[in-house]
């Protein structure tokens, strides 16, 4: 269906297959990479100071995992329809937006942090800093011509590090001081804001729809792809995202580790995804993107059935885990390298919105079904048996049927 569009800047084409990215594409890439790493930071605030947020409230192991899953949940579906805005306003006036909205309840979790319900609220409100996915996706995408898109979508996804850096560097602040992470989260958010206002710029040539969010997002719902690329995004994200706010509870429950030594952890396996999604961005850009996405799935689903016979922590343990990472980066990477190849270009934004909340969503259900595994059985390995699963039926997926999937 085609929608009538704003007038284009004739100065500024759309890029082609075989031009190289202007010098603005690689600015807007950095700041945009750097924006959703931040705002990733603040999303995941909570996951790494659970165990303690658990010890204050007294929480029982589902009620722990309900709170740390609640922003997963309300950032994933909070990219349908910023994916939609993205596609109208553009990411020069969402960008700065959301980010300076986000440290609201960045600040909020200092009074709320004494009751369960007020946090269960501020997690819902922190929930929108998980939804800049959705604006930087279709942003990076114009900006870069099909040659350079799969590895330059790799990059900013490697804002996905924000959960590594919380991980990592929430506890050991809120040693220093138990509201010391918010304060300095919402200053860095607050700085940004400012420049992404200066510094983000959409592409001229990009077309604008003029018709209803509501009917974008229908238009977007009724392709296909879609809902093909929300499922293996559910899993290769999903997987990211599930283990960002559950491992630090999985290690510290399993393996006794302190809450410090956890996060730590859990932030190594965050890293190697962030430094793998860009790889998967750069295999897709040489290999068909669905044939780098069945590989990565099955190396998955092969060391999630090791972990799932609860080995010593060192070293196979940790060689699973880390190999999971790997294999998870990867398909992410190569999944929106896919999106860029079979979306029509001016639904990119309303179809990453919705890939983007599947793949959250795949990252919401599981920490909530591994604290009701532990609760039921004291055991986690149903769970792994699951995630192998789910990473085998995509990989036959990817394989057979996306590689001929068009726009």
């Amino acid at each position: 269906m085609t929608t009538p569009s704003a007038p284009k800047t004739p100065s500024a084409p759309a890029p082609q297959a075989g031009s190289h990215p202007p010098a603005a594409a690689y600015r807007n890439l950095v700041v945009a990479t750097i924006g959703f790493a931040l705002t990733f930071w603040a999303w995941n605030l909570i996951a790494p100071l659970a165990g303690v947020f658990g010890s204050d409230l007294e929480l029982s192991s589902f009620a722990q995992s309900f709170l740390v899953a609640v922003p997963v949940l309300v950032g994933s579906l909070g990219r349908i329809p910023v994916g939609a805005l993205t596609d109208r306003f553009g990411a020069r006036l969402l960008f700065p937006l959301i980010s300076a909205l986000t440290i609201v309840p960045v600040l909020l979790v200092i009074p709320a942090r004494h009751s369960f319900g007020a946090m269960i609220v501020v997690a819902f409100l922190l929930g929108l800093g998980g939804t800049t996915f959705a604006i930087g996706i279709p942003l990076v995408n114009s900006w870069f011509p099909p040659a350079h898109r799969g590895l330059a979508l790799g990059i900013f996804g490697m804002g996905m590090g924000g959960v590594a850096l919380s991980g990592y560097f929430t506890p050991r602040m809120a040693k220093h001081g138990e509201n010391l992470p918010f304060v300095v989260v919402a200053i860095a958010l607050a700085v940004y804001a400012v420049a992404a206002a200066v510094l983000i710029t959409d592409h001229p040539d990009r077309t604008i729809p003029t018709t209803s969010l509501g009917k974008r997002l229908g238009a977007a719902g009724k392709l296909r792809v879609t809902w093909e690329l929300s499922a293996l995004y559910a899993i290769g994200f999903g997987g990211i995202v599930a283990f960002g706010v559950y491992l630090p509870t999985y290690l510290k429950t399993w393996y006794e580790l302190s809450p410090t030594d956890a996060g730590t952890k859990a932030a190594g396996f965050a890293l190697v995804t962030v430094i793998f999604r860009p790889v998967g961005g750069w295999l897709s850009d040489r290999i068909h993107p669905a044939t780098v996405t069945a590989w990565a799935l099955a190396v998955v689903a092969v060391f999630a059935i090791l972990q799932a016979f609860d080995p010593t922590l060192n070293p196979m343990g940790t060689i699973c885990f880390l190999v999971m990472a790997a294999g998870l980066g990867t398909a992410s990477g190569s999944v929106f390298a896919l999106v860029s190849q079979v979306t029509p270009q001016p639904q990119v934004g309303s179809v990453t919105g919705i890939v983007g909340a599947m793949g959250g969503l795949g990252g919401f259900v599981p920490p909530l079904v591994m604290g009701a595994i532990y609760s039921a059985k004291d055991s986690y390995s149903i769970g792994f048996m699951l995630l192998s699963d789910l990473a085998l039926a995509g990989c036959v997926y990817a394989l057979g049927r996306m590689r001929g999937a068009k726009a």
